[in-house]
């Protein structure tokens, strides 16, 4: 079998190359043709641990191509994948369905014979209907209403940093077509996953829409949760890691996505959260749940900047202020919504002097924030620092030489936003430790404060 993806981003490009892992014949077209140009030329323009080795053994082995030809990908082809960027309009919220049309038009000019048209991208309610009519009008308009099509839609579910595996070993494969002719199409591609007993859900688009976006509320409300469950916690002297423990060993519960931290960010919670509340009020069914998701979250990150702040004796004007972590996740390189873009600006606004490290992230956090002081590594960060903030758990930090830490450091104070280390093995260490709805560590009392900040 051979199909194409359109275009190479984060989705497409992970997509197209475990298509190709699949045993698949795959032509990945992208109109930007330096980037087409950079891969070929075995670079990879996302950091995702594991795709370049991946990308290379499937371009050896003759399975995936890059072009920016779409006639070109399309020969051959039984399905085309739409896989392009759906970024939210500033104006509203909305997503952008620009490129996601420019494509289906792009696709109806080359096709010839029976093609599934597969909307990978994140897309609202009722887009296969649209991406339909558009294939449908353009076909007409071309003098070819005569050759038959389906469009599916086919919501990706991949964590940046898993992202491979997250493909091969799905939890389920969504899969939302109106005939059984794609049902069957779709059924195949997937034959590797269905063999192993991954569950397929075969929908209608609408509901396979849906979906994508009720599972990332669902998770951004579990975040959100927890989060305001430490704020509690840090209000009477409960541990919100023991809380989160006691309720994520019921069943209907589960454990993941009850960590308490800064807030979540990257390409799909904010997104999606927001893009549902539209979708929502457009269809006169408001999300009030989801919204209130949306507030919260934005304001959480803008609290622990605060929260620096506060540790820092309630000013930070002229203290150097060191921050590990700026993606908004580990093994991912994405900046978009990090929390570091809203507690660093604030910082500086009250006047920090920022010096800031990340294992990966660091080019691309040099587009977003100005006057910081990049740094090579953690100790780098820590030296002469009045305050050092953790804000992504990288495992590299998790391990710190908190001895060297303390040398180099000219105030003990660590605020810890996403809970790795032990407050009394910190307080034992002489450290000022804050972290997040736990007991605030001061060593200059016995037991510390019974209000976490």
């Amino acid at each position: 079998m051979r199909i194409a993806v359109v275009g190479t981003g984060y989705v497409g490009l992970v997509s197209g190359t475990c298509f190709a892992e699949f045993g698949i014949d795959v032509c990945c077209v992208d109109k930007d043709a330096d980037k087409i140009k950079y891969i070929k030329n075995g670079g990879i323009p996302i950091y995702e641990p594991g795709l370049d080795d991946l990308v290379a053994k499937q371009i050896k082995a003759g399975r995936l191509s890059f072009t920016t030809d779409l006639s070109e990908a399309m020969q051959g082809a039984i399905a085309v994948f739409i896989a392009v960027g759906t970024p939210p309009r500033p104006e509203d919220g909305h997503a952008d369905m620009t490129y996601v049309q420019e494509a289906a038009r792009e696709i109806a000019k080359n096709m010839n014979d029976y093609t599934v048209i597969v909307t990978k991208s994140t897309v609202p309610v009722g887009t296969a209907r649209t991406v339909r009519k558009i294939i449908a009008e353009e076909l007409e308009s071309l003098g070819k209403p005569d050759i038959e099509f389906d469009v599916c839609s086919n919501p990706e579910f991949l964590r940046e940093g898993a992202a491979i595996n997250d493909f091969l070993r799905p939890d389920r494969v969504i899969v939302g077509v109106e005939s059984e002719r794609a049902a069957a199409v779709m059924r195949d591609l997937y034959r590797p996953l269905y063999i192993n007993e991954t569950p397929m859900l075969v929908t209608s688009p609408e509901t396979s829409e849906l979906i994508k976006y009720a599972a990332n509320a669902f998770l951004a409300t579990k975040i959100t949760f927890i989060n305001e469950i430490a704020n509690l916690c840090e209000q009477t002297g409960a541990n919100v890691q023991q809380v989160a423990k006691g309720i994520g060993l019921d069943g209907r519960i589960g454990s993941k996505f009850l960590h308490a931290g800064p807030g979540y960010g990257g390409s799909c919670f904010p997104k999606d959260t927001l893009a549902l509340t539209q979708i929502g009020n457009t269809h006169g069914a408001p999300q009030h749940l989801v919204e209130t998701v949306v507030k919260v979250n934005a304001q959480r990150q803008r609290d622990m900047a605060q929260r620096v702040i506060d540790a820092c004796g309630g000013d930070v004007k002229g203290k150097r202020i060191g921050v590990l972590g700026l993606s908004f996740k580990p093994e991912t390189d994405d900046m978009r919504e990090a929390p570091s873009l809203q507690i660093i600006p604030i910082l500086q606004e009250n006047g920090a002097k920022i010096a800031a490290y990340d294992p990966v992230a660091m080019d691309e956090a040099k587009k977003h924030l100005d006057n910081v002081e990049w740094c090579k590594d953690s100790y780098a960060v820590a030296k002469d620092a009045d305050a050092l903030v953790i804000i992504t758990e990288w495992n590299e930090f998790r391990a710190l030489a908190t001895a060297r830490l303390a040398e180099t450091m000219k105030t003990k104070t660590l605020i810890d936003l996403r809970n790795i280390y032990n407050p009394d093995i910190m307080r034992e260490r002489g450290f000022h430790y804050i972290s997040v709805g736990r007991q605030t560590i001061n060593p200059d009392t016995e037991t510390g404060l019974k209000k976490a900040s």
